[in-house]
């Protein structure tokens, strides 16, 4: 069965055909940093409007890219939540349009399923049970993934996501938009060791993160700058670096931490910050230390896609896992969803995908 998947939950639109068995097939995203960079951020509305603009346009993208027609698809998978709410809007109404059109089967997905699922995309693959570290601008988690539905939930933040961290650290330190890539180029020619920053809840005895105290943390080293003339460009540089190591040393630290409560020895990584090089030097090293493997998906696939979206809806359809009735086309989205919703009991897995 080829599944076309839509994915419009924040600032990225995409669209993408996976085949149940030849897996993915070709995907098109858009991504809206340049509209968004003159305002410093997301602005939800001009983001809603602009997935209207782009979603028919990739749609046919993708077609054509893969040698496909519109009658030789059998299912519709979209980004049901969590995310902006007038965003999810345009890519479920679109996905559940194109269903009722068609008389085809509508597959919600949830969001960060779809990027628990997205190292799958990769060569080599994981193999089930795992521990995922899903790591992006407003989400840091540590789930077990024992198969398709079967997500326990290890550990997560309590205030800003690492994502986050980045993002506003790189807002105060004055760099452009997006922040996090920016903060990370410009660490590479700092020193790490200059500054002093806290690593929150690094020695907690359970698995979940702090990134508030970090980000106050860099306000109070630029606010003391400023006394003394501003940070110079060495500063900045420098502190970029002390910024960036004391996120990766946490999120390190606690999925080890992770690997060894559960016994697995296999950790995959996903979401935005997956992209991070030094983050993904230090989890390939030491998880070879300790005789385990590293999983991160594709460059490509680190960022909202709309290739993970439609994987995860073949991930279920193979699994069972999918309502594939194509007589119900009345949809709500979910700007706040809950992973655990959507997931079986750890011992009714199914393992494949």
């Amino acid at each position: 069965m080829i599944i076309i998947g839509f994915e419009s939950s924040c600032d990225e639109t995409g669209v993408a055909l996976v085949d149940t068995q030849r897996g993915l097939l070709a995907h098109a995203l858009h991504s809206q940093i340049a509209m968004h960079r003159e305002y410093g951020g997301v602005v939800p509305e001009l983001a809603s409007r602009d997935h209207i603009r782009r979603v028919l346009p990739l749609t046919r993208e993708v077609l054509q890219k893969a040698g496909v027609s519109m009658d030789d698809i059998g299912a519709v998978a979209y980004t049901a939540g969590p995310g902006l709410a007038g965003a999810l809007l345009v890519g479920a109404s679109v996905a559940q349009s194109f269903a009722w059109a068609r008389g085809l089967p509508a597959i919600p997905i949830h969001h960060l399923e779809g990027h628990l699922l997205s190292p799958l995309l990769a060569q080599p693959r994981p193999d089930f049970p795992f521990v995922a570290l899903l790591v992006s601008g407003g989400h840091t988690q540590l789930m077990r993934v024992d198969g398709v539905g079967a997500y326990s939930l290890l550990g997560e933040t309590l205030d800003d996501a690492a994502g986050e961290a980045f993002d506003k650290s790189a807002k105060l330190m004055g760099l452009g938009y997006p922040g996090g890539p920016a903060l990370s180029a410009l660490a590479r020619k700092g020193d790490p060791q200059r500054f002093a920053l806290p690593r929150p809840m690094l020695h907690s005895r359970d698995l979940d993160f702090s990134f508030s105290g970090l980000k106050t943390a860099v306000l109070t080293r630029i606010k003391a700058a400023d006394k003394d003339g501003g940070l110079s460009e060495q500063d900045r540089t420098d502190l970029a670096a002390a910024t960036e190591a004391a996120i990766v040393d946490v999120l390190a630290a606690k999925s080890i931490k992770a690997m060894k409560q559960t016994g697995l020895k296999r950790l995959v990584v996903a979401g935005g910050v997956g992209a991070n090089r030094l983050l993904r030097e230090r989890l390939v090293t030491t998880m070879k230390g300790l005789g385990g493997e590293v999983f991160f998906p594709p460059l490509e696939f680190c960022t909202d896609n709309g290739a993970m979206i439609a994987f995860a809806g073949a991930c279920r359809v193979n699994a069972g896992l999918a309502d594939l009735s194509a007589g119900h086309h009345a949809f709500t989205v979910k700007p706040r969803w809950d992973l655990r919703d959507v997931c079986l009991p750890a011992d009714n897995a199914v393992v494949q995908a």
